[in-house]
C-alpha cells in the first residue's frame, strides 16, 4: 500500500485563523472604540455593528466583554459567516451567542436595529471606488445609527502606499506577506493580496485579495461631512523603532510618514 502523502503546513492551515492572528487586534480596537465613544458621548456604547465583519472576530470579542453588550455582524459572503458560526460563535456561551446576530447582506442594504457604534475596519470600505458609492454607504450608516451614534473607520496611506511592493512580517509558525500588487495613479485603484509562508517552505498564495480604491483622508472626511457626520482623525504615534506604537490621538496636522495608520471617528450630527 502506498504511503499517504503528508500535507504541507500551508495545506493544513486555515486562512481565517492566520488572518485573525496577523491582521486583527480586537481588544485594542475595542478599547479605542469604547474609550473614544465615552469621551465624546459621555456614555458607553452597547450595541455595536461590525460591517464587513468576516469571521465576526470583533463582534464576538464585544459580546464577551460585558453581559450588556450586543453586536450585529454584516457581511455579504455566506461562506465566511458560516465559518464564523462553526468556529467563533460556537465557542461563545449561550448568553453571549444570544446577544450576537450575523446578517448576510450588502452593508448598504442590511436591515437591522440602529447601532450605537458602527465599525468598518481593515480598510474594508475601500471596496467602494466612486464618491457616489462611498457617500451612499456613509449615508446608510448615518441612518442606521442612534441619534448620538459614531462611525469608526481606519485608513492607511503614506508614499509607500502608492508603491507596488511586498512586506513580510514573521509570526509564530508562519510569515504574513502584504502584497501591493498593482496601483493605478490615474483612478487610484489598488490591487492587494495577502500571502502566507511557512517553515516547511510551503506557501498559501493569494489567501485574500482586495480590489480597492486608495482613498486619502481629506477625500474621506469631506464625504463623511457631506453625509451628516462631524469627523476627527486619530493618528498613530511612533515607537522607538520608528514603527507605530498603537496609540492614537486626535490631530489636525501630521508628518508625511512613508506609511501611516489612522482612525477616522465620525460623529452623527
Amino acid at each position: 500500500m502506498a504511503k499517504k502523502k503528508k500535507l504541507t503546513m500551508a495545506q493544513r492551515a486555515d486562512k481565517h485563523v492566520l488572518y485573525e492572528k496577523s491582521v486583527q487586534a480586537p481588544d485594542a480596537e475595542l478599547d479605542f472604540v469604547t474609550d473614544t465613544f465615552r469621551k465624546l458621548r459621555g456614555r458607553k456604547p452597547v450595541l455595536l455593528r461590525e460591517d464587513f465583519c468576516g469571521t465576526a472576530n470583533i463582534s464576538c470579542a464585544w459580546v464577551r466583554r460585558s453581559p450588556k453588550n450586543r453586536a450585529i455582524g454584516v457581511d455579504i459572503d455566506p461562506d465566511v459567516l458560516e465559518w464564523s458560526r462553526r468556529h467563533k460563535v460556537s465557542a461563545l456561551t449561550a448568553s453571549q451567542a444570544a446577544r450576537l446576530k450575523l446578517i448576510q447582506s450588502d452593508v448598504r442594504t442590511a436591515r437591522c436595529q440602529r447601532a450605537d457604534a458602527t465599525l468598518a475596519l481593515n480598510f474594508s470600505y475601500f471596496i467602494f471606488k466612486t464618491r457616489r458609492e462611498m457617500k451612499g454607504y456613509f449615508r446608510r450608516v448615518h441612518a442606521g445609527l442612534v441619534r448620538d451614534g459614531i462611525l469608526f473607520l481606519d485608513a492607511f496611506g503614506g508614499y509607500e502606499a502608492f508603491q507596488e511592493m511586498e512586506e513580510a512580517t514573521p509570526y509564530n509558525g508562519f510569515t504574513y506577506v502584504w502584497d501591493q500588487a498593482r496601483y493605478n495613479p490615474v483612478n487610484g485603484h489598488i490591487l492587494c493580496h495577502i500571502h502566507f509562508r511557512f517553515r516547511d517552505g510551503s506557501r498559501m498564495r493569494r489567501a485574500f485579495t482586495y480590489d480597492w480604491r486608495l482613498w486619502t483622508l481629506p477625500e474621506l472626511t469631506e464625504m463623511l461631512e457631506e453625509s451628516g457626520f462631524r469627523t476627527t482623525v486619530y493618528w498613530e504615534g511612533t515607537a522607538e523603532d520608528g514603527g507605530g506604537n498603537g496609540e492614537f490621538t486626535p490631530v489636525t496636522e501630521a508628518d508625511a510618514d512613508p506609511a501611516w495608520l489612522a482612525y477616522i471617528v465620525a460623529e452623527k450630527i
